[in-house]
């Protein structure tokens, strides 16, 4: 069923805070989310600086943010998990489970980008 609400710059501003308070919440919470931040902090302009083209600089950067977003899919998974379900049960822990394999599988695509683009350049 649509919304019955009009689209238009105040909901495009109100979903720019919601967003914002999401970053704002996984900074505050997720140590993961920080350590992945601080290293695009680094990568990111690296990557900019080492892509020869546009194509390589999108792999090298976007592999990155690619990270960013699961890490905070993985926690949007994590918080309702623990809400929903405080005590262990087994669907818990495999939803918990497969969110951080989604990370870690985009982990490994970052590495394979960075690794062939930079063997590639003899680096």
């Amino acid at each position: 069923m649509p919304s019955t609400e009009p689209r238009g710059p105040k909901q495009i501003y109100k979903a720019l805070i919601w967003s914002l308070n999401g970053l704002r919440a996984s900074w505050r919470f997720e140590a993961s989310f920080r350590l992945e931040v601080y290293l695009c902090v680094i990568l990111f302009p690296l990557g900019l600086w080492l892509g020869h083209g546009g194509v390589e600089k999108a792999l090298l950067c976007g592999s990155l943010l690619l990270v960013l977003s699961a890490e905070l899919l993985n926690s949007a998974v994590e918080a309702v998990v623990d809400k929903a379900s405080p005590e262990f049960h087994e669907l818990a822990g495999r939803a918990k489970d497969m969110g951080s394999a989604a990370v870690f599988l985009l982990m490994l695509n970052m590495m394979f980008c960075w690794g062939v683009i930079l063997w590639q350049h003899g680096l």
